[in-house]
């Protein structure tokens, strides 16, 4: 087989992407901030097709394993967060052995052994799905002979050793590869969430394509509790607070209302000057208790916000909490995209400044609070099969 020929850079022809598990739109966000509006999104789930539609985001709703390549002839990068409840725990017994199952995969799929057979019988179906992305970039090489320019995948710490193996794959086909844990209020998100992010840039089987890849540079702090907010030193900013975004007219408390197995002593407390815990599909059971002692829960929009989403997102179809819980956050998303097909900072400024002007809060509607008195949590929603968890 003829090896595919080293693409032309980036900058010579038109960005379009196709995004594996696309969820409610946290990177066709990002892209359309960079200027980027050739995204196209598959997602199974009909809530999160559901925001996309109202959102206007191109989407094409389906199973990523019902697709490949060949289906978006035009698009030359491929984009992914797969799910991974199966293993997201890995040292947990049944944890480690799948994710100790998804790695020889990984390998035995670089190696171009069929293991479609394999993946069929897991215990789980989801267990596989995080080999898709891989699947596809392949594919990329093998049938279409049209290489991805760029690769960007991100999901929680657990995958990096996925990505790891993922990424010694596309090394040996060509593909300048780099990968890492990010820490997203290291980017400006009000939340302090960890994902292992892989970008790979396609150099040719030859290398004569002089890109490479590299992960984005923090622009603010980290987060360390217990620690006084920095100043802007060093090139860095502070870490951006929950009320930066939400701008509540007073102070206030949030407190976790699950993970501590019920023992009120031991649930999680952020405050409104600091940034808020990693966002979740169960967000929506948290207490916010305001400096008077009014309480309530955040309303979708503040849930979005906290995910830098814009205010005006349209959130649609069931389950809310857990579509903005499954997100990529855009800002973090705008810094990856930047960094991954090299736009250089003057569009990552103007993308970020783009995305703080999207961010205005209104008044909290829906909220009936009443001081000292928890209002009863809203319809519990359906629990999904996440995208992006």
């Amino acid at each position: 087989m003829t090896a595919p020929a080293s693409p032309e850079p980036s900058a010579a022809k038109e960005i379009e992407i196709v995004d594996l598990f696309a969820g409610p739109g946290g990177l066709d966000v990002a892209a359309r901030q960079l200027g980027l509006t050739l995204v196209t999104g598959i997602e199974w789930d009909a809530d999160a097709c559901a925001t996309r539609t109202a959102a206007n985001l191109p989407t094409k709703q389906g199973d990523v394993r019902d697709y490949g390549p060949g289906d978006f002839p035009s698009a030359n990068v491929l984009a992914g967060g797969p799910p991974c409840q199966t293993y997201t725990v890995a040292g947990a017994g049944a944890g480690r052995r799948a994710l100790e199952e998804v790695l020889g995969l990984a390998k035995r799929m670089a190696a171009r052994e069929d293991v479609g057979e394999h993946i069929k019988n897991l215990d789980d179906e989801r267990t596989g799905l995080v080999l898709e992305p891989l699947r596809w970039a392949l594919d990329a090489i093998d049938v279409e002979q049209r290489p991805y320019e760029a690769i960007v995948l991100e999901q929680v710490p657990a995958v990096l050793p996925v990505w790891e193996v993922v990424g010694e794959a596309l090394d040996a086909e060509g593909y300048s590869v780099t990968h890492g844990i990010l820490r997203t209020e290291e980017y400006g998100v009000p939340q302090t969430r960890r994902r292992a992010i892989l970008i790979a840039r396609y150099q040719g089987k030859d290398r004569a394509n002089s890109v490479r890849a590299t992960l984005p540079r923090p622009t603010h702090h980290p987060y360390r509790k217990g620690v006084a907010r920095p100043t802007t030193e060093g090139g860095l900013q502070p870490w951006v607070t929950m009320n930066d975004v939400l701008k509540w007219p007073q102070s206030f408390e949030v407190i976790s209302n699950y993970g501590t197995g019920g023992d009120p002593k031991v649930r999680g407390r952020r405050t409104s000057d600091e940034p808020s815990a990693t966002v979740t599909g169960k967000i929506s059971r948290n207490r916010v208790v305001a400096a008077d002692g009014t309480e309530s829960r955040f309303t979708n929009a503040e849930a979005g916000l906290l995910q830098t989403f814009p205010a005006d997102h349209k959130w649609s179809g069931r389950g809310i909490a857990q579509q903005i819980g499954n997100a990529i956050p855009p800002r973090l998303a705008v810094h990856v995209l930047a960094a991954a097909l090299d736009l250089g900072e003057e569009k990552l400024d103007a993308a970020i400044a783009s995305l703080e002007a999207s961010a205005s809060p209104s008044a909290r509607p829906g909220h009936v609070s009443t001081p000292g008195r928890v209002p009863a949590p809203a319809p519990a929603e359906s629990e999904l099969v996440s995208s992006r968890p």
